[in-house]
């Protein structure tokens, strides 16, 4: 039975709980500074926490519906292009700037132009059909906020059962540094690159940025 998570390629996966974690760190550092030891500190980071990353659950879902519906509109309009060539040729080096990149490391140049030949063939053959979002393209924005809401959870357990704002927040903190050592892990199955050596340079990269970010204010 296919999951939501499986209308996301494993980087679109990766780096939507890679975004919630980062920005849950940096905001729940850069409001800690701002509500500061108050009695209703814990309470304030709680709901603020929550609220952040459910209006950034919904933004990303939607940016991502956009994006996918640029990439269908820019390949709707490649395959115009290769209607209206003239020439095969025309239509092979529309079919070629899009393609060469990614095979002629890995294929002849013979196999190649026949791929491309079939392409444009089909191409011509078939409807043209306008780009439009389906029902996997909402169920993908789904995941991507589940993705970045669940980003949450680690961020504001703390703060439930933690009264000392100083305290919750340390503990919110680490827990986040954690998640992201175990993403940086468990990603690296998708790659070559080693377990461990991932799961720090995703830690490292992650506390570069919230360090990036509050200093600029963020």
């Amino acid at each position: 039975m296919m999951t939501m998570f499986e209308h996301l390629s494993a980087g679109e996966r990766l780096g939507e709980l890679l975004f919630g974690l980062i920005m849950t760190l940096t905001f729940t550092l850069g409001a800690g500074i701002a509500v500061g030891d108050s009695p209703s500190a814990s309470a304030s980071l709680l709901y603020a926490t929550l609220g952040c990353n459910v209006a950034w659950g919904v933004i990303d879902g939607a940016l991502l519906m956009l994006g996918r519906m640029f990439d269908r509109g820019r390949l709707a309009r490649l395959g115009d292009a290769i209607a209206a060539a003239a020439e095969e040729r025309d239509a092979l080096d529309v079919v070629a700037q899009e393609l060469d990149d990614v095979l002629v490391p890995v294929t002849s140049e013979r196999h190649r132009l026949a791929l491309y030949r079939d392409v444009v063939a089909n191409v011509r053959a078939g409807p043209r059909r306008q780009p439009r979002l389906d029902r996997k393209d909402f169920v993908a924005a789904l995941a991507v906020f589940v993705l970045v809401f669940g980003a949450t959870l680690p961020a504001v357990l703390p703060y439930l059962v933690i009264r000392d704002a100083w305290v919750a927040q340390r503990v919110s903190n680490a827990l986040l540094i954690t998640v992201l050592f175990f993403v940086g892990y468990r990603w690296a199955r998708y790659t070559s690159f080693r377990p461990l050596v991932a799961a720090f340079v995703v830690v490292g990269l992650a506390v570069a940025l919230v360090s990036l970010a509050i200093a600029l204010g963020g």
